[in-house]
């Protein structure tokens, strides 16, 4: 038995707003609830609404900026830079730059989307 696994096959997560979400490792992937690792890709003036997730999660820039409002805070992440948000943080994820924003995100507990928290808009 290998103890390791070689991701080749991200799941594209589908989405309606021009992001690209490539999941390497979760849920959606490989029944991995403990963590999930995404490969993203945020085009410009892309924001998603507010929203409180009840997971940490890890955003490494690529390349690009992105903007994170965080409990009114305003932060511009550029590349190679990180940022660690904590569960039950109140957050918006934009890129609202000229510019597309590539992006790894790492969520522990892994993503799920029934515990996102989204405010409608």
């Amino acid at each position: 038995m290998k103890k390791y696994f070689v991701q080749k096959n991200p799941f594209l997560v589908p989405t309606t707003d021009g992001k690209i979400i490539k999941e390497h490792h979760g849920n959606a992937t490989t029944n991995n609830s403990e963590i999930s690792i995404a490969h993203m890709i945020a085009p410009p003036d892309w924001s998603e609404p507010f929203q409180t997730p009840e997971f940490d999660e890890y955003t490494f820039i690529i390349s690009g900026k992105k903007q994170f409002i965080i409990d009114g805070e305003t932060i511009i992440l550029e590349a190679g830079q990180s940022i660690k948000i904590e569960a039950n943080t109140r957050v918006q994820y934009s890129n609202p730059f000229d510019e597309t924003c590539e992006y790894i995100a790492v969520c522990k507990p892994a993503f799920d989307f029934t515990k996102v928290n989204r405010e409608e808009e």
